[in-house]
């Protein structure tokens, strides 16, 4: 599949998938929407987020969304434009931490209902969590099982799955 609509780019801590998403935005001809859905916690965090910020290309609309993507998703979603949503593995998190304990599972359907009736092109960003051993804490334990099974299901309805390693592209899917 040469020009995917809809890419899911997984991978491990610095494995480069940041980097390759931002390489496949670019080379689209239609506008690039970049939401970004870290929240800043710690000052290693704000210079994390602010380092990103510099890196991406000028022109790039960001959009800042921790919660609701989905509902950002679909009012930017146009048949001109890219978007890349990096990370959904902090996304996860910042659902998982809600004091809403059901803001979970309707962020999570809401996005995986609403994928395949969006125009233009979708790049999703996440680590791969499920190489590791089974973590210490009950929070841990669900973010690793809630994340695996979003990933499952976005990985059925995308058409492209890139796994990064050590920086190169391995295409599971498309």
């Amino acid at each position: 599949m040469p020009n995917p609509k809809q890419s899911l780019i997984l991978g491990g801590a610095r494995s480069g998938k940041s980097a390759y998403a931002e390489q496949l935005a670019k080379k689209s001809e239609p506008k690039v929407v970049y939401i970004a859905t870290a929240t800043t916690g710690d000052t290693e965090m704000e210079a994390r987020i602010r380092r990103h910020k510099d890196d991406r290309p000028t022109e790039w609309l960001t959009i800042e969304e921790p919660l609701s993507l989905a509902h950002t998703l679909q009012t930017e979603a146009d048949a001109e434009r890219v978007l890349l949503v990096d990370c959904l593995t902090l996304w996860v998190t910042n659902l998982l931490c809600h004091a809403d304990p059901e803001r979970f599972e309707h962020e999570t359907q809401a996005v995986l209902n609403l994928l395949p009736t969006l125009p233009g092109k979708i790049i999703m960003v996440s680590n791969e969590v499920g190489y590791g051993i089974v973590p210490m804490g009950e929070l841990s334990r669900r973010f690793v099982d809630e994340t695996g099974r979003l990933h499952q299901q976005l990985a059925a309805r995308m058409d492209q799955v890139i796994l990064m390693v050590a920086g190169l592209p391995l295409t599971i899917k498309g």
